[in-house]
């Protein structure tokens, strides 16, 4: 009896978009406990901000969404550049941080005299805050076991 040859299926694998534009762009890294946020501010740009090939809105949520526009506001460049975000690690409000870090050091890339600003306002300071490590004998990072007398 003839063995039966599976049939070849022809699917394309989903592949994250590479349409790479051409225009100049500034580029930074901005990073927050265990997030990185490779952050590209593309000039002549209309304002658009996605992160991670989607828009910003959709990624971000609440108050985030108005911290990670916070150094473009203060500088009032927001609808002057397209801005594309890659983050990765940590959790949505640590990849928020670092995408603000990220924005205000492409801004200082773009123009050095909007250091001072972003400076005083305290988005070019990386915050080296991170989760402490767990020590031996103990509960946690400094938790120790519950006394007890007897």
């Amino acid at each position: 009896m003839p063995t039966k040859t599976p049939k070849k299926t022809t699917e394309k694998v989903a592949e994250k978009p590479t349409a790479q534009r051409k225009d100049r762009y500034f580029y930074a890294v901005g990073k927050r406990k265990t997030s990185v946020a490779r952050v590209r501010l593309y000039e002549n740009g209309k304002g658009e901000f996605k992160v991670n090939g989607q828009p910003l809105e959709k990624y971000f949520y609440g108050e985030l969404i108005g911290s990670t526009k916070a150094p473009l506001k203060l500088t009032e460049l927001l609808k002057r550049f397209d801005i594309e975000v890659e983050a990765q690690g940590g959790g949505i409000a640590s990849q928020a941080d670092a995408v603000r870090h990220g924005i205000a050091r492409a801004i200082t890339r773009f123009d050095s005299s909007f250091r001072l600003v972003l400076k005083r306002a305290g988005y070019l300071t990386r915050d080296s805050r991170a989760k402490e490590r767990k020590k031996p004998g103990l509960l946690r990072a400094r938790r120790a076991p519950q006394w007890s007398k007897r």
